[in-house]
């Protein structure tokens, strides 16, 4: 892999010194897109930290769907793994959740009978799918626009508390047909992505839950977007307490959607430096300001401008193996490399601009 400043191609060492220096001369730099495995993650909040800087996700404003809702209203939450075994009903929500989660069917067993359930078929409803999404996995459909998703979310919370519905007729009668099948469960869960659905359509999910739990057992399944997306937010959460979308300008984390969204910090001459991060894919960063950029990125990526300093990276659990959250079990869990290659980690090129830092940041 190779290393470039100002477009010409140079050492691993050379690179990281210029980035140290662009860094340095920043009043406010932020990091961003934090695509990376969970040692990336931490190497670059600990560099947030030692700069003084901030640092955001390409993802958060779908990650933060879940979390606000999670901070207002609290969550009901299993594994897929629990899901699999002993739900007997499945709801899931909203469109693209095979895309978003392309083994969904498999891990679930989503044609099999719950092996820890005395059921002996598992039903499955899909409220609000794509084009036929619902008929690839053997899903009853109701049909509902992404628009009126938490309409029909409300409806069946009526229905399931035995309440009037005021919506049409025909879907008025699917909802209470289906309120009927829920309350009849005798373990359900109900699926959704975050990146389908808005916070409102989220809260009605939780919301709908809970009133389930009143006449049975309900929980919820939230399918995130890979790439190891949870495990950025909980690698951010033990060291910081807090979610992406923090900064340390006044020496420790303080957490603000708004002021630490680094699109906003860059398109607003807040931030003067940016360090973008993206081992996964080739994502691009979307602000239309040119500040001086350091990127850590894959080779095929292409940049709205050339960034200042430039450093090629490997991808985690293709190049090298890493620590990465598996929405498959849940939790944690070590990826090995599939095609091991001698491209660097991007744990490995923070720790080398960090070395090349020459400021002792104390505390403001």
């Amino acid at each position: 892999m190779k290393a470039f400043v100002e477009g010409a191609e140079v050492s691993l060492e050379t690179a990281a010194a210029a980035a140290a220096r662009v860094l340095e001369q920043a009043r406010q730099p932020v990091i961003a897109g934090l695509a990376t495995d969970s040692a990336g993650a931490r190497a670059a909040i600990l560099l947030a930290e030692r700069l003084h800087g901030a640092y955001d996700h390409m993802a958060s404003d779908i990650l933060l769907r879940d979390i606000d809702v999670l901070r207002q209203a609290g969550r009901l939450l299993t594994t897929p793994n629990d899901v699999r075994l002993r739900a007997d009903c499945l709801l899931l929500i909203g469109p693209k959740l095979l895309n978003i989660w392309p083994g969904l069917a498999d891990r679930l067993a989503l044609a099999a009978s719950p092996r820890l359930s005395e059921a002996k078929a598992r039903k499955i409803f899909w409220l609000g799918p794509g084009r036929g999404e619902a008929a690839e996995i053997g899903a009853a459909e109701i049909t509902a626009t992404p628009a009126a998703l938490p309409l029909a979310l409300a409806g069946l919370r009526a229905a399931v508390l035995e309440r009037r519905i005021r919506i049409n007729g025909a879907l008025a009668q699917k909802l209470t047909e289906l309120a009927e099948t829920l309350r009849a469960a005798h373990f359900g869960a109900i699926l959704w992505s975050a990146e389908s659905i808005d916070r409102l359509a989220i809260e009605m999910v939780q919301g709908l839950a809970t009133d389930l739990n009143q006449k049975t057992r309900f929980t919820t399944l939230p399918l995130d977007s890979g790439k190891n997306v949870s495990g950025v937010v909980q690698t951010s959460g033990w060291m910081t307490g807090f979610p992406v979308r923090t900064g340390f300008g006044r020496g420790y984390p303080e957490h603000d959607t708004w002021r630490f969204n680094a699109t906003r910090m860059i398109e607003s001459d807040e931030a003067d430096a940016a360090l973008w991060i993206s081992a996964y894919g080739d994502e691009a960063p979307q602000w239309k300001r040119q500040v001086p950029m350091i990127a850590l990125a894959r080779p095929q990526t292409r940049f709205p401008y050339a960034p200042r300093v430039r450093f090629e990276v490997g991808a985690p659990g293709q190049d090298h193996d890493a620590v990465e959250y598996a929405r498959d079990i849940a939790t944690f869990t070590l990826a090995r490399a599939s095609a091991p290659s001698d491209a660097p980690r991007v744990a490995d090129i923070l720790a080398l601009i960090e070395q090349n830092l020459t400021k002792g940041y104390e505390a403001c």
